[in-house]
């Protein structure tokens, strides 16, 4: 299991667009589960009908892409490179993830050409689905970027 601060050694991203809080299993270059507490401090929050706060689809995507990122660039070859997201395809969103929920995300490699990378991941609420998504990135080297 990885902490936050494990994962920032690995993932250029920080607050308030660092979407995954923990790593809970990892198959190098194969799989990776990570977790999202949603909170209702978040600063994507905001109330929507009645009373609930929910994390937007979109950035469920974003968490989906984050996780790949950790899976590929934990990697000692990818070292030293950045994951930019190019493209996405078959995204399903089908229960909203609210504050208070536990997120979490599940992501597999399912093809890896030279520095293209296909993955297909998955978003859970306990044993619901919430969304899901094929999606490609592209490795491109650190150019001392300080923040995504």
């Amino acid at each position: 299991m990885l902490d936050i601060n494990e994962i920032k050694k690995i993932l250029p991203h920080r607050f308030p667009f660092l979407l995954i809080d923990r790593v809970i299993e990892v198959e190098p270059m194969k799989r990776v589960v990570a977790i999202k507490n949603i909170t209702v401090n978040e600063v994507f929050s905001q109330e929507y009908y009645g009373g609930l706060y929910p994390m937007q689809g979109v950035l469920q995507v974003e968490a989906m892409a984050q996780t790949a990122a950790f899976l590929i660039l934990n990697s000692e070859e990818n070292r030293g490179q950045l994951a930019y997201f190019s493209s996405i395809e078959h995204v399903r969103f089908r229960t909203p993830a609210l504050a208070g929920d536990q997120l979490r995300i599940e992501v597999e490699l399912v093809r890896l050409r030279a520095r293209a990378s296909k993955f297909k991941g998955c978003c859970y609420i306990g044993d619901k689905k919430t969304c899901e998504a094929v999606f490609s990135c592209m490795l491109a080297p650190d150019q001392g970027s300080s923040f995504i």
